[in-house]
């Protein structure tokens, strides 16, 4: 009896070894991923450091931690457990000391730790707090943003100011110009400064290298990428953008500042004339040039990024991706100077590319590096001959890879989520592609359900991007996860149609004040292509979803579903009115140029694509879905919809989150959010 027993103990254990019965995707799993990100090559080449995200959804928050891993592959080592979030590794030349952010002593400040143990040293101690940490490549300094009152000069006006504000009984505000809020917080009078600290000098502060009435880096398209050393450390580079409405200007420019043991020793100087974006500047390693990311219309967010150096010893200016119909994301210069990287969305992933510098008569030559690889980010070893992408997938989210720097042997570095993986059954994209609008070609991708059987009659969830101007691409995420849409028993499908990236800069613009003209018909024939060419899609069970402005273009559809192709629909933080969505906005710039003005100026056109004015069309089951702290589009918006819904008594539910903006990240409510969602999917494409 005891040998039976054992032999079917045994028997089990195989099983469960190597033939693992696989399961569908559940929200505890995909919440339940390490998040992997930011890989930070130490100059010696050895190590990679990177940080991973993990998520408590009985407490409702995140934290994350620092790692790093062997360049040449091996077991991971955890540097920091901390319950609060430590973030942003940037090694020291010595390859031995990592300074990070983190918020474990209640603002975030910089903190020093050795790879090979003890507790972290304190660096920064300022009260309003660190974010964007740089090194300089001398080791010497670090950079900094915090966001100061302007007209304070030290750190204790600062401190005294947060503090009077804090204790205050009246909490009301006086706006004198616009933006007075900007994504999902109101202005408080701060301004975004970017401050210089040196590491050589015992008792060093940090020092504002950036005052004065304006944000560096700028309150929107902006980021720890809008500011750098030279290879010397006696200058820094920084963006700002000093229009005096910076709701409707994108006109960031690059400024130079010349610095001494961290203290500005000289005005700031404006090295761009450019009247629209310019951003992200990077040193030459000999600090013969200043790189940059240049884009050529005023006002245009979505416009073409051209990379582009600034002579830094006669203010020449040499576009080298000039010819390439793709728009420069992230940068690096290669070690010796001669090149620099960088990626760039491509027909559904994200691509890394390399671009020779001009000799002589030859001119920049762009050439491909990955191939249909959807890199996030990315670091190059100091021997310039590898690269560690963090990298995803469709089945895989971001994990850290190292590839040669001519694309070839890739190998993975990091395993976070192997073990949940392997329990989970997650098929892979497929792509297609159709004529849209105009014949245009339109490439989109399917997604089979997991325990796919092409005997079976599958009901169909046709997915719409926001942006207008970004794309769905062979990736993982935790917002619109595509697999959690197919885990449920759908086909799912996301075209990339006109206004989408990676597919030229025309392609791009073809969306701008034709919101509901070829992009519609766009999409319309992406649904008529794959429901006459796979088989196995129940063309009378179809339901859109859709958030930003994929929610504008469901409340688009609700009007113009005339032929009940949809049975049921999801718009979140879409846009109804425009004209009020005008009025409440905070980047005015991007409805002036997606509408051709402003709605006074230009009224025809908000009235010809506002969803508002199709009411009495409104027929298709709706779940309304919008948060109060959503100040890109406002929650009045989703409010306006549901009472049109509900006054057309058309079946329809609004899903309001009190403690969200633009997006739904609170681990319990995006439970809440995807648990909605696809119930309401559910209940009108499963009857």
């Amino acid at each position: 009896m005891k040998k039976m027993q054992f032999l079917l103990l045994l028997l089990a254990l195989t099983a469960a070894v190597f033939g693992q019965v696989k399961r569908a995707l559940t929200f505890d799993d995909m919440i339940g991923w390490g998040r992997v990100a930011d890989p930070q090559i130490s100059p010696d080449g050895q190590w990679v450091a990177y940080t991973v995200t993990k998520v408590d959804k009985s407490a409702n928050k995140s934290n994350a931690d620092i790692w790093i891993v062997p360049m040449n592959g091996g077991e991971p080592k955890q540097l920091t457990t901390h319950s609060k979030s430590d973030n942003s590794p940037r090694w020291l030349p010595d390859s031995k000391t990592i300074l990070f952010v983190s918020t474990r002593e209640g603002s975030a400040q910089v903190y020093a730790l050795s790879i090979n143990g003890g507790e972290p040293k304190k660096v920064t101690t300022i009260s309003t707090g660190v974010s964007g940490l740089v090194v300089s490549p001398n080791g010497q300094s670090i950079a900094f943003a915090s966001d100061v009152y302007p007209d304070c000069p030290n750190d204790d006006c600062n401190k005294q100011r947060s503090m009077a504000a804090d204790e205050s009984k009246v909490k009301a505000k006086i706006f004198t110009h616009l933006p007075y809020r900007v994504w999902d917080h109101y202005r408080d009078g701060t301004r975004s400064h970017v401050f210089v600290m040196p590491l050589t000098i015992p008792k060093a502060v940090p020092f504002d290298v950036t005052p004065g009435d304006f944000d560096t880096p700028p309150i929107d398209v902006g980021g720890s990428v809008d500011y750098a050393f030279s290879p010397d450390g006696t200058e820094l580079a920084f963006v700002r953008n000093t229009d005096p409405m910076v709701a409707v200007s994108t006109n960031n420019d690059i400024f130079i500042v010349p610095l001494k043991n961290g203290k500005a020793t000289g005005e700031a100087k404006q090295i761009t004339a450019n009247k629209a974006n310019d951003n992200q500047p990077i040193y030459s390693p000999d600090g013969k040039y200043i790189a940059y990311r240049l884009m050529k219309r005023p006002g245009f967010e979505a416009d073409k990024y051209v990379l582009t150096l600034f002579d830094r010893s006669n203010g020449r200016l040499i576009p080298l991706t000039e010819s390439f119909d793709r728009s420069v994301g992230e940068v690096a210069w290669a070690r010796d100077g001669q090149s620099l990287f960088f990626t760039t969305d491509n027909e559904g992933y994200r691509t890394l590319y390399g671009v020779t510098l001009p000799s002589g008569k030859t001119p920049p030559m762009v050439k491909q590096i990955s191939q249909k690889l959807y890199v996030t980010e990315f670091d190059l070893a100091s021997s310039g001959t590898q690269f560690v992408l963090c990298k995803t997938n469709i089945r895989q989210p971001a994990e850290l890879w190292r590839i040669e720097s001519d694309g070839r042997n890739l190998v993975q570095l990091t395993h976070m989520n192997d073990a949940s993986l392997a329990q989970l059954e997650m098929n892979a994209l497929e792509e297609f592609r159709f004529k849209g609008a105009g014949g245009t070609p339109v490439h989109g991708f399917l997604l089979k359900p997991p325990f796919f059987d092409p005997s079976k009659k599958y009901p169909m969830i046709y997915l719409i991007h926001g942006g207008p101007q970004g794309e769905w691409g062979d990736m993982n995420h935790y917002r619109w996860n595509v697999q959690m849409f197919a885990s449920r028993g759908y086909v799912v499908v996301t075209v990339n149609p006109r206004g989408s990236t990676g597919y030229g800069q025309k392609f791009t613009d073809e969306i701008s004040q034709d919101w509901g003209g070829k992009v519609y018909n766009d999409l319309m024939n992406g649904v008529d292509y794959v429901t006459k060419t796979y088989s196995f899609i129940d063309r009378n069970k179809i339901g859109a979803a859709g958030a930003s402005y994929g929610g504008y273009m469901i409340n688009w559809i609700e009007g113009h579903n005339d032929k009940g192709i949809f049975k049921v629909l999801v718009s979140h933080d879409g846009m109804f009115n425009p004209v009020s969505a005008y009025g409440s906005t905070e980047e005015l710039w991007f409805n002036e140029w997606e509408f051709g003005g402003t709605p006074w100026g230009n009224p025809a056109l908000y009235d010809k694509y506002a969803p508002c004015k199709f009411v009495k069309n409104f027929k298709t089951p709706m779940l309304v879905v919008h948060g109060q702290l959503d100040y890109r589009l406002d929650v009045s918006e989703g409010f306006q919809l549901f009472t049109a819904l509900q006054k057309m008594n058309v079946p329809s539910k609004f899903l309001y989150f009190p403690d969200e903006g633009h997006w739904v990240q609170k681990p319990q409510n995006s439970e809440l959010w995807y648990r909605t969602v696809l119930d309401w999917m559910d209940a009108y494409l499963k009857k």
